[in-house]
């Protein structure tokens, strides 16, 4: 699943280590999500939405 966490993380000068500390995961969780070999929770998806100010939808593209 392809995403935009990077971008956005980038917009609000976010490292990986820093949305894993507010999403409450570890820095990897956030590599392999960026990277879309990770398919998050519900709850996971929710959290780092909120965090960079953008709705699951928008920040999740799926094909």
């Amino acid at each position: 699943m392809k995403n935009k966490i990077k971008e956005l993380r980038a917009r609000y000068n976010l490292t990986q280590e820093d949305l894993a500390k507010k999403t409450g995961v570890r820095r990897e969780t956030i590599v392999f999500l960026e990277k879309g070999k990770y398919n998050p929770s519900l709850k996971l998806a929710h959290d780092v939405a909120k965090v960079l100010k953008t709705s699951i939808e928008e920040l999740f593209l799926f094909d």
